[in-house]
């Protein structure tokens, strides 16, 4: 039959996508819908149809799938967020697996490579150590508002509607960070409401209060608040500081980060410190680090644990190798290999993150570390020695392919690949594969309920020793 924009059409539900929409087959022709799991038969209505395929939105389910189960937050299927909540959790772990194996055969022309299970994460809620909440005066009203005409439609803290840029879901409790988290979100909105300043406008670009962002610490209980304004002002922001001070005794640094710049964007021009320190203190594994309001650090604080975990396994270090690690942002992964490694240097383009780097080292008393501060593309030509192992933990658009060919051309005899993005993981494989081989392929899941998946690729030199 053919498909047309607007149909509304039984369909039953085959495979996930990686971005997390179910696939349907009509005739040999894909439709993509959303809010979807395998097993499912659905009725959906079609809203964008193209040569190759068609996009639908999902209206009812008919049958369920045996691997949906109801999800436990209200939000599910609005926010965005949690796109995967309504499916079983090791069923997300194997459709995470699988988008890695699809990616590296599909994308990457690489046959034949077997991925291992996805390594859970240990929690499956509340376990991110950042949250940031955007304020908005347009409230995007959930379903069972809008025929409520006395709904307030103005004041919202909270995240994006999907697709709508200037609308925010006003959100109560966030089940992906810990319970006090929304305890705090609740006490700075109540705040904010009472202010009588406004929530910024990203229409109009005018309105004071902009971001709240949170920070907290598992290991030390402890939390750091980030009031993000669109201007300096002292005596607003000084009570909501001093309140939160007061109501939660876990709150150690709160701090004021000022933006004008019209993007969204939570990192301020400049930042005020309110209360207590600056940082908050964290521990990964028994290395500490200090986190500030803007610096990198991974979301899931017991994730980043089995990602680095697994980092060292793949590398198989005998405590006399030299290490090179590609893209070492504040140093946690080149601290992470400190003990088992003669050297490990780290090259990354932002300065700050090279100072933090330094900074941790010292902290955690590691003295085999280096870091050289620069683009990676400048940076290779200037080590002297080819490294028995090159780490690469590069950003979600992959590796440049100048970086390539400088591997290849260095040719160490073995890489340890971290990936967030089973995309460019496959295209920057595929383009060293004639030099080098998979070994061992590891998934772990950081990001319980959404689509994202990290990868752990170990890859030898094609006839090596080793």
């Amino acid at each position: 039959m053919a498909i047309r924009k607007g149909q509304e059409i039984e369909l039953d539900i085959v495979n996930l996508a990686f971005g997390g929409k179910g696939i349907a087959k009509e005739d040999g022709f894909t439709i993509f819908v959303n809010q979807t799991v395998p097993g499912d038969r659905t009725l959906s209505r079609i809203i964008k149809k193209k040569k190759n395929h068609a996009e639908a939105r999902m209206m009812e389910i008919i049958s369920a799938s045996p691997d949906r189960i109801a999800a436990p937050c209200q939000y599910s299927g609005h926010c965005g967020g949690c796109a995967w909540q309504f499916m079983k959790y090791d069923k997300q772990l194997e459709y995470k697996r699988r988008h890695i194996e699809e990616a590296l055969d599909h994308l990457g022309g690489i046959k034949g490579i077997s991925v291992n299970p996805t390594l859970p994460s240990t929690r499956q809620f509340g376990y991110r150590n950042k949250m940031e909440f955007t304020c908005t005066n347009r409230r995007w009203l959930m379903p069972s508002e809008l025929d409520d005409k006395t709904a307030d439609m103005g004041f919202a803290l909270g995240f994006h509607a999907p697709g709508i840029f200037d609308k925010i879901i006003d959100i109560e409790a966030c089940m992906l960070q810990p319970v006090e988290g929304n305890q705090i979100l609740a006490h700075v909105k109540q705040f904010m409401k009472q202010s009588g300043l406004p929530p910024y406008s990203p229409r109009t670009h005018e309105g004071f209060w902009r971001f709240l962002m949170l920070r907290y610490s598992f290991a030390y209980d402890r939390w750091l608040v980030n009031i993000v304004t669109s201007t300096e002002n002292l005596p607003a922001v000084s009570p909501l500081a001093a309140s939160l001070k007061g109501h939660f005794p876990g709150i150690v640094s709160i701090v004021n980060n000022v933006t004008s710049r019209k993007a969204g964007i939570s990192a301020g021009e400049h930042e005020i410190h309110l209360q207590g320190d600056r940082c908050l203190k964290e521990r990964l594994g028994h290395y500490e680090f200090e986190v500030s309001a803007n610096s990198f650090f991974q979301t899931n604080t017991e994730g980043a644990v089995n990602l680095y975990n697994t980092v060292k396994r793949l590398a198989d270090l005998s405590g006399s190798e030299r290490v090179l690690d590609l893209y070492s942002g504040t140093g946690t992964i080149p601290i992470w290999l400190s003990d088992s490694a003669a050297e490990v240097i780290g090259i990354e383009i932002i300065e700050s993150a090279v100072l933090d780097a330094r900074k941790n080292c010292i902290q955690n008393n590691v003295s085999n570390c280096r870091f050289i501060s620069g683009d990676i593309r400048t940076a290779l030509a200037g080590i002297e020695h080819t490294p028995d192992l090159v780490i690469i933990d590069p950003p979600r658009t992959g590796m440049h392919p100048d970086v390539v060919k400088q591997l290849k051309d260095m040719g160490p005899d073995r890489m340890v690949y971290v990936s967030c993005n089973p995309a460019t993981l496959a295209r920057d494989v595929a383009m060293m594969k004639d030099r080098y081989r998979i070994i061992e392929v590891q998934p772990v899941d950081m990001f319980p309920h959404t689509y994202h998946i990290e990868a752990v690729v170990r890859m030898e030199k094609r006839n090596s020793n080793i």
